[in-house]
């Protein structure tokens, strides 16, 4: 940040004029606040009137830089990351060996590489589950994502990569809503795509996982896995890149995706010969419709259905023991207390009773078909999945409100 002060002395009332220019140069502010100084000479005067007109052009010429922000210049604070070195660490050479075996890379190569990374502080404390009493709110996650700011700025991303979205579809047959849906929940259609080092995050996470974790041993087996996958793709990038950031779990670019999945699933969708989903939306575009394509994702089939019960036959503990795993055909829901709409008393497929709970209020419920569930798995979460779909659905609404607009503009 750059800040530039002078006086201004007017009947014996000198004023302070700061101007302070921030380093995205996204913004210029005045701050003026009245001094009581000794008198000033006419010199002096002459010269603060010099010198303010001399700041003031400075600053009418500084907004000219502005676009070199480009797309990430955010208005939100970046979060400071405090790291701290490893040191000389046995556990450190053992990963290094299990890498380079599981991995088939040169050890000394995983060495190398390892010995740049730096362990980030209070990472294990935001590994941990919630605390229990903290109760799920759908009503709260829904009003999160599902918003004005971010609805615009889907139909802004659906307008620009129009084509991209439309190729995806055809090529895997994953709505071009969900995919707009799953970037706009994970990173704010690319405004928001985490500013720590993944080398750092992932060892961090692989050798000081927090025991106390219900799922200590497992999780840390998954970060490990993750690093070596990490250091199996910087063996192939191009040597003096900048080092790769992302989320505080370790999950890169505008879909976020595990290194895993950038190994398994990522595609070069823009066909520029090499897959970039830190750089690239387009490729992004592509990768997540892969991915679900992947996981069993069936065109043409609905994500969920609305419920109402019929409170005399529920059955809701039987309904909601396999949780989100589809495992109730329509008829078998229908006898256990379920009254489907008539499109869902059709399907074909297994369904499940998702439950979602608003904090002190009543829960709130729908049935989910085999598609809700494979888009779970991008994230293991109801809540997620519902956010994804819905945010998806509201920006292919607004896109089609403003292309109506547009026609009756133009009549």
């Amino acid at each position: 940040m750059c800040v530039i002060t002078c006086f201004v002395h007017i009947r014996g009332v000198t004023t302070e004029l700061s101007l302070t220019c921030k380093p995205n140069f996204s913004s210029i502010f005045h701050r003026v606040k009245p001094l009581t100084l000794l008198a000033s000479s006419p010199v002096r005067f002459f010269l603060v009137r010099f010198l303010l007109l001399l700041v003031l052009s400075f600053a009418c010429a500084w907004p000219t830089f502005a676009t070199a922000a480009g797309h990430h210049g955010k208005k939100h604070a970046t979060h400071h990351v405090r790291t701290t070195p490893f040191g000389p660490r046995a556990e450190m050479t053992q990963l290094a060996t299990d890498i380079a075996q599981e991995q088939q890379l040169p050890v000394s190569w995983v060495r190398h590489q390892l010995s740049y990374a730096r362990r980030v502080q209070g990472l294990e404390k935001m590994v941990m589950p919630p605390p229990t009493s903290s109760p799920k709110n759908w009503a709260a996650y829904q009003a999160r994502f599902i918003e004005p700011r971010r609805i615009d700025a889907g139909v802004k991303f659906w307008q620009t990569h129009k084509e991209a979205l439309e190729r995806a579809q055809n090529t895997y047959g994953v709505p071009a809503e969900l995919v707009v849906g799953v970037i706009g929940v994970e990173t704010f259609y690319g405004q928001h795509m985490g500013n720590y080092k993944v080398l750092d995050v992932l060892t961090t996470l692989a050798i000081y996982f927090p025991p106390e974790h219900p799922r200590a041993q497992e999780r840390q087996a998954f970060f490990k896995s993750e690093l070596g996958y990490f250091l199996k793709m910087l063996h192939t990038q191009p040597k003096g890149q900048a080092p790769i950031t992302g989320s505080y779990a370790g999950a890169m670019g505008w879909p976020q995706f595990m290194p895993s999945s950038w190994s398994r699933f990522a595609v070069d969708f823009d066909g520029d010969g090499r897959i970039d989903l830190l750089k690239s939306p387009v490729d992004a575009i592509g990768s997540v419709a892969n991915y679900f394509k992947a996981f069993g994702w069936q065109t043409g089939m609905p994500t969920h259905y609305p419920v109402q019960f019929d409170e005399t036959k529920l059955d809701k503990p039987t309904l909601l023991a396999p949780d989100i795993l589809p495992s109730f055909s329509a008829a078998s829901m229908r006898d256990k207390g379920v009254l489907l709409e008539a499109q869902a008393q059709q399907h074909k497929g297994n369904l499940a009773l998702v439950e979602l709970f608003n904090g002190t209020d009543a829960p709130s419920y729908v049935v989910g078909t085999e598609n809700f569930y494979v888009v779970t798995r991008y994230n293991w979460s109801s809540y997620y999945a519902l956010a994804v779909i819905e945010l998806g659905e509201a920006v292919r609404t607004a896109m089609q409100i403003s292309i109506r607009r547009d026609i009756n503009s133009e009549r």
